[in-house]
């Protein structure tokens, strides 16, 4: 694997200029891992004037609160679908189901609905 120019990097950690307008954004989440996430996606989703949310990945976790990383995507993805029923928003074709599992290495990729989205 190639290592960033660290120009690069530099350049993608600037914060955008405040007259940019909204920003494209992908929230990728265990939402329902711990509650932080369901206020990052209220505030995405609230907030059009800065954040343009063009969808919404439920990601694995695995703690006491799941059974795997399967079972915490799955549990995430109801978590997203109530906090956006919540605020009166639709999940038609935003919210996307994501890996059921870890990545087995650094170079293989795991298949997903949220990982289809991404590359399409």
């Amino acid at each position: 694997m190639n290592p960033l120019d660290p120009a690069l990097i530099y350049s993608r950690l600037t914060p955008p200029a405040e007259d940019q307008g909204p920003l494209d954004l992908i929230l990728d989440t265990d939402t329902y891992n711990e509650i932080d996430d369901q206020f990052a996606l209220a505030y995405a989703e609230l907030s059009p004037e800065r954040l343009r949310l063009h969808a919404i990945y439920a990601a694995p976790f695995h703690n006491g609160r799941s059974d795997g990383p399967g079972d915490g995507m799955a549990k995430s993805y109801d978590e997203i679908i109530r906090v956006l029923d919540k605020l009166g928003r639709h999940s038609e074709g935003r919210v996307f189901r994501g890996s059921t599992s870890w990545l087995p290495d650094a170079t293989t990729a795991v298949a997903s609905a949220a990982c289809d989205d991404l590359i399409e």
